[in-house]
């Protein structure tokens, strides 16, 4: 199943092009990253009928007792790299002045990186969040199940209010297992609640990468004349006139943006900014190029 966010063009140009863990990861070593362990070890995929010559060691004899059938337990290889990626749901998120909105830019995103991460057989899973985490998806390498991904990016849709902060810690007690968290939001909540559940994953050892998004709007707020704005998680709405409050507006979110660079950079957090009227195709592919030089 294709995902409608990544047309063809974008999985071109991703065909040459990975996404490596920077830290030592823990499971097989599949050649992408770097593990601490020594073999392999693998996890549980499904059963098939028994054939001549499998070893018997692998017969489900529980299968066996409830069927009087003979079935084998099929494993795959845990990969060296587990990825979560957690896209944010949240009601600001449907806001857009451009092609896309932040959800859609979000989505296609969240998507592009699952299908890299499967396709180099490392494993991605999914967190879709807003006031709380609305649905898990655990990492999982094989390749049907980017379908299942793909589904469930496509069936959400932006509805509740933002708790960033209490997601990001409920999160991080979830997952177990050191790997590769991947945000992406637009990050409205209080920036240092936000930093402490950030913090959170990285005290676990695990990477985390930020996508931080943007509307041209929000930043520059080039409206004229006298307008009504309207919070869209608390519908509070308040009339103005953006020439008059436009400068103070832009040193206000310039420190908001500046606390999460800063500050993100301080507790070694891989923050990246995007703005929703960047060519999709060109800062994923700037994105992946540059964390290729860092190794």
């Amino acid at each position: 199943m294709p995902s409608k966010y990544l047309e063809p063009n974008i999985i071109a140009s991703l065909e040459h092009l990975e996404l490596q863990a920077r830290q030592v990861v823990e499971g097989f070593i599949s050649g992408l990253h770097k593990s601490p362990f020594h073999g392999f070890s693998v996890e549980f995929s499904q059963h098939r009928p028994y054939l001549p010559g499998d070893s018997l060691r692998f017969v489900d004899w529980k299968v066996y007792g409830r069927t009087d059938r003979y079935y084998i337990k099929q494993y795959e290889q845990e990969t060296n790299l587990r990825a979560h990626i957690l896209l944010d749901i949240s009601k600001s998120m449907q806001f857009g002045s451009g092609a896309m909105t932040k959800f859609q830019y979000a989505s296609a995103l969240a998507s592009a990186f699952a299908y890299l991460l499967i396709r180099q057989k490392d494993a991605a899973g999914l967190m879709l969040f807003d006031d709380k985490i609305r649905k898990t998806l655990p990492p999982r390498s094989v390749g049907s199940y980017l379908s299942q991904i793909y589904a469930e990016i496509e069936q959400a849709a932006p509805g509740k209010d933002t708790e960033i902060s209490v997601v990001l810690h409920e999160a991080a007690q979830q997952i177990h297992r050191r790997g590769l968290v991947i945000i992406i939001s637009d990050l409205m909540d209080d920036p240092a609640e936000v930093l402490k559940g950030l913090r959170h994953f990285s005290y676990d050892q695990h990477e985390v990468l930020v996508f931080h998004l943007i509307d041209p709007q929000e930043r520059e707020l080039a409206f004229s004349g006298e307008i009504i704005f309207e919070d869209l998680e608390s519908s509070e709405r308040v009339k103005t006139q953006p020439a008059f409050i436009r400068n103070s507006y832009q040193e206000k979110l310039q420190s908001f943006l500046d606390f999460y660079r800063i500050q993100c950079s301080n507790h070694h957090i891989n923050y990246n900014l995007i703005q929703t009227d960047m060519n999709f195709e060109e800062a994923l592919t700037r994105f992946l190029i540059k964390r290729k030089r860092l190794f």
